[in-house]
């Protein structure tokens, strides 16, 4: 048998889990993956900073289904890492670290960017560990794909010793593992079911909450359940899109008045966070019944009367095979929905405004419709893009890129870059806050040496405004740090072989995305908004 040499192997045990590319910074500790991986045919993506390569993989793995790889090398490469890593951790999604490591010869000795990385990342993944043998380089891809992928997912970290990946074996000496993870989900038994069937039959409002950890393949019977029980439904995190933009039970605006009006609520992989008010939004005397595949997620923050560790998508499903004993009253599904297009009138009047600079609600408006309802949209930034979801038009599972509860800014162009690798044919879009353009802006270079024709737009009232509302609260006379003016990025993104322009009339916003998209480069188009006085903030939650 042939011989190969560690980086192959890697690359072989990628392969054969489904992955086709990765997403790297290149260092002289992780050459032999790189090299690898270009003999076994796995496109190499590589980034300006190794947050975008952790951000590119969690993305990635959003969108396909598959596992997401970041491939970065020792010490700081490691550790540049950790954020994108955490972001994933905290939305529960299933990506793999691969780091390079100082030789194994060397261990103890001093050698450079010497450090046990895997001590660090115990707390923010489902398992890290190394990879001491390289004929064992496959079992431990196994083993890492297989926690990735347990419960609800999570972020898995391994790193490499120099020496492992480049030494030689023979292929005859490796173990190559198949079919070493679970692949039935976790249903519910026919007296639990049969429990849910019977209080969804029972209530009068009810409620249908779908969030993080809700997989895109219960879309459809999500929708199914929903309209035999007339039910409004509302998802934030990964299960946005799972019902269409438009549908007259999704809801949107009123989710606080839904909660409290409500007699049940259906929770299907829901955080109860500060997102969601800690579930106290709901109303005292409701029912609370709670899907998750993480039972450490059940009855935290709100006591579940059924608290059921199982696949939400799976359950939802086996729901809908039983709709015949599920029936609900249109007269509550028409109460929430008046209250939806209430609100959404008040904020169509606020939209209408021609001010300039330009006012965040006609920026919304204005950037929802261009990107319509099938586009991958990844946002990064904090009230700019609060105020761009409740227009944004998604009608697909997972269409919607944000960070969530981690709150990480810098997201924004690394998910893009995932979503338009795997999704060269979609249109996929940008909505940055200028704060958050400016953690990872250079990703523009990406874009361009890469061929990625993604239109950003960017929200520019030149302050940090959740943060400026926060302190103005406190300290009201001393501000500080919370002012950037308002710069030209869009000259930044030209510079480096993009197309760029920037906005002062509201009227120009679509036109100017319309040039952006025609020009056929990675773009960005710069608004200039004005800066509005909030009263609240995310912190006062």
């Amino acid at each position: 048998m042939a011989k190969i040499h560690g980086g192959q192997v890697i690359a072989r045990a990628l392969r054969a889990e489904g992955v086709d590319t990765v997403f790297a910074l290149t260092g002289g500790h992780i050459i032999s993956i790189l090299d690898g991986c270009m003999q076994e045919g796995i496109r190499v993506i590589d980034v300006r900073h190794e947050q975008a390569a952790a951000h590119c993989a969690e993305a990635y793995s959003r969108l396909t289904g598959r596992l997401g790889v970041a491939l970065v090398t020792a010490g700081p490469g490691v550790t540049d890492a950790v954020t994108g890593v955490a972001t994933a951790f905290y939305s529960n999604i299933p990506m793999l670290l691969l780091g390079g490591r100082h030789l194994k010869r060397q261990e103890l000795m001093g050698g450079l960017q010497e450090m046990d990385h895997p001590r660090m990342f115990h707390s923010i993944t489902a398992w890290a560990g190394t990879a001491w043998e390289t004929n064992r380089l496959a079992d431990h891809i196994a083993h890492a794909a297989r926690a990735a992928f347990a419960g609800r997912g999570g972020p898995v970290f391994l790193d490499i010793p120099m020496d492992v990946g480049l030494d030689m074996v023979d292929e005859a000496e490796v173990n190559w593992p198949a079919d070493y993870r679970a692949n039935q989900p976790r249903l519910a038994g026919p007296g639990t079911l049969d429990e849910i069937v019977n209080h969804l039959a029972a209530a009068s409002r009810p409620v249908l909450f779908a969030g993080g950890g809700f997989h895109p393949s219960g879309a459809e019977a999500l929708r199914v359940v929903a309209e035999a029980l007339q039910a409004p439904v509302y998802l934030n995190s990964r299960a946005r899109g799972s019902v269409p933009f438009g549908h007259p039970l999704l809801g949107n605006h009123a989710r606080t008045q839904a909660f409290a009006a409500a007699d049940l609520v259906l929770g299907l992989g829901v955080d109860w966070d500060f997102r969601t008010g800690y579930g106290r939004k709901i109303h005292p005397d409701a029912t609370v019944i709670q899907v998750d595949a993480d039972a450490g997620k059940i009855g935290w923050n709100r006591p579940a009367h059924i608290g059921l560790e199982a696949d939400p998508a799976a359950v939802i499903r086996q729901l809908a095979e039983l709709t015949d004993r599920l029936s609900g009253e249109v007269a509550w599904a028409e109460e929430m929905r008046f209250i939806e297009l209430g609100k959404q009138a008040d904020l169509d009047l606020q939209a209408d405004d021609d001010a300039s600079p330009v006012m965040p609600q006609r920026f919304g408006r204005d950037v929802a419709s261009f990107f319509g309802s099938d586009a991958i949209v990844s946002v990064d930034g904090g009230d700019i893009v609060s105020t761009t979801a409740r227009w944004l038009q998604v009608s697909h599972p997972g269409h919607v890129l944000d960070p969530g509860p981690f709150g990480t800014l810098g997201t924004g162009a690394p998910y893009a870059i995932a979503a338009k690798v795997a999704f060269p044919d979609r249109r996929v879009g940008i909505v940055f806050g200028d704060g958050g353009f400016g953690f990872n802006g250079m990703e523009y270079d990406t874009m361009v040496r890469h061929g990625l024709p993604i239109v950003g737009v960017l929200g520019n009232d030149g302050v940090w405004s959740n943060i400026k509302t926060f302190h103005r609260a406190f300290y009201p006379d001393r501000l500080v740090g919370t002012d950037l003016g308002v710069r030209r990025y869009d000259k930044m993104v030209e510079g480096l072989g993009g197309y760029g322009e920037f906005v002062t009339d509201p009227r120009e916003i679509r036109p100017a995305l319309e040039r952006a998209e025609a020009s056929g480069l990675p773009a960005l188009v710069n608004v200039h908004l004005a800066e509005t006085v909030r009263m609240s903030s995310n912190y006062s939650q």
